[in-house]
């Protein structure tokens, strides 16, 4: 117990100075609705998350603006998700369109179970300029382990995000 609250401390400590030292933080807050097709209607429940974009890693590359992106949600039923991966970014004019890919670590406390710690999110964001460095917009991602686990129903989500870069 003692090892965790230490974890959680430290942890903390990092994030705190890795916000106060980063000036270029892109972060954004979602929430939403997980396993919007779920055809039982025993999984379905709410989601909030966060994600975080350091605007110094941008690349330009032949696939357009590509950017690493960290984030985390957890639903109404302490399921949980932490992921990392890469997330392209598409300017038309007032309106953005990023789809991504990240891998990372699901918990499924007392809700869905998607069949393996490891699952892929695959998602697409259309957003829109709302304020100077501000964006309001929408998302859909699917989840799932690509049959690596020992089931693998996959799970669908819908968002409303809200980005700002401070």
């Amino acid at each position: 117990m003692k090892l965790k609250i230490l974890a959680y401390v430290l942890l903390l400590f990092v994030l705190k100075q890795t916000i106060l030292l980063s000036e270029n933080l892109d972060i954004s807050v979602y929430t939403g609705t997980f396993d919007v097709i779920d055809k039982e209607g025993d999984d379905q429940t709410n989601l909030i998350g966060i994600e975080h974009r350091n605007t110094e890693l941008f690349r330009n590359t032949f696939l357009g603006k590509l950017v690493p992106l960290s984030g985390a949600f957890v639903t109404g039923k302490n399921s949980a998700y932490f992921y990392t991966g890469v997330e392209g970014q598409y300017n038309l004019g007032p309106m953005n369109i990023s789809p991504s890919f990240t891998p990372g670590y699901y918990e499924k406390g007392s809700g869905k179970d998607l069949g393996s710690a490891l699952e892929f999110k695959s998602e697409i964001k259309i957003g829109f300029d709302i304020f100077k460095d501000s964006k309001l917009g929408y998302s859909y991602s699917h989840i799932s382990n690509n049959d690596w686990g020992s089931t693998n129903p996959g799970t669908d989500n819908q968002q409303l995000i809200f980005s700002s870069k401070f």
